[in-house]
């Protein structure tokens, strides 16, 4: 089953390097986001730098009852992607 990455960082931080086929939602507009969130074929997967941000997200958007998972660092799923 293929994943939906989702990375948290800023558009800056994406740019500079990301999973490829992911898609940037910075952790600020996740809130404005969550229908087409929603609409996201799952499993979902977060990510950011280190693993704080794509946390945060994980916990706001299965307290909408969101299934997603926390991936940590978008390089550690670079290389286990």
């Amino acid at each position: 089953m293929k994943k939906t990455i989702i990375d948290v960082r800023t558009p800056g931080e994406f740019y500079g390097g990301h999973v490829e086929g992911s898609i940037n939602i910075p952790l600020g507009e996740l809130q404005g986001r969550v229908d087409e969130i929603r609409a996201m074929k799952g499993p979902i997967v977060l990510c950011c730098a280190s693993g704080g941000r794509s946390g945060q997200a994980t916990g706001y958007l299965q307290s909408l009852g969101i299934e997603c998972s926390n991936g940590g660092s978008w390089i550690a799923l670079l290389n286990n992607n």
